[in-house]
């Protein structure tokens, strides 16, 4: 049995999208693949939603160990995919700095890719996507909160280059939209709209089901 696991925000969660977001998309993908099957001995993939709005590399990290206990078992293939990184970056005006560092979201990031690894088979980081910053700096629900490409950039920078020495593999969300038009795939100038989950869906789906995960 195929179990993955998705922790992230509220991008993961599903934010703005009609049909619950990419997580959703592709678990109903999944589900419907397994009821189409007349052998359930030759597939069987389950897939939770872990994404909670507002979550951070800090809050992923301080629930990872038990909500991956709770649902993962040995001698099965365990797969974790991480989206996160977008709150991290965000700049908060009245503290003068990152809602989480940089340095604190490296290290962050190294405990997450570190505390699942002897019970999970494979590890999957999506990076963050670009911002349409006439809309979020700031961002009208919450004035002190700015998130800025330039931000962004450099912490997906820390995350390829964690991947990189931990033999992680990471799925590009930010080329994949800048070669799009990522004004299109926003809804509010942060969260993907309907196309941009269908997008990055349709991404992560291509990926896993290259490396017959799916």
């Amino acid at each position: 049995m195929t179990h993955i696991l998705v922790f992230g925000d509220s991008i993961a969660w599903g934010a703005w999208d009609s049909r619950g977001g990419w997580v959703d998309r592709l678990k109903n993908f999944v589900y419907e693949k397994n009821i189409n099957l007349t052998d359930y001995k030759d597939y069987d993939c389950t897939i939770y939603n872990l994404g909670i709005s507002g979550n951070t590399s800090e809050n992923i990290a301080a629930r990872l160990d038990i909500e991956t206990k709770s649902r993962l078992s040995k001698n099965e293939e365990n797969i974790i995919l991480f989206a996160i990184g977008i709150n991290d970056s965000a700049f908060i005006k009245s503290k003068d700095d990152n809602w989480i560092p940089i340095k604190s979201f490296e290290k962050n990031i190294q405990k997450i890719i570190d505390i699942p690894n002897k019970i999970v088979t494979k590890i999957i980081c999506l990076n963050i996507n670009p911002v349409q910053e006439n809309k979020t700096n700031p961002i009208p629900w919450e004035t002190d909160i700015y998130y800025k490409n330039e931000n962004i950039k450099q912490y997906n920078n820390s995350i390829s280059k964690i991947c990189s020495e931990n033999n992680v593999e990471c799925i590009d969300i930010f080329e994949l939209f800048s070669k799009s038009n990522p004004n299109q795939l926003l809804e509010d100038g942060l969260h993907p709209n309907t196309e941009g989950h269908k997008l990055i869906f349709e991404t992560v789906k291509k990926f896993l089901e290259e490396r017959n995960i799916i």
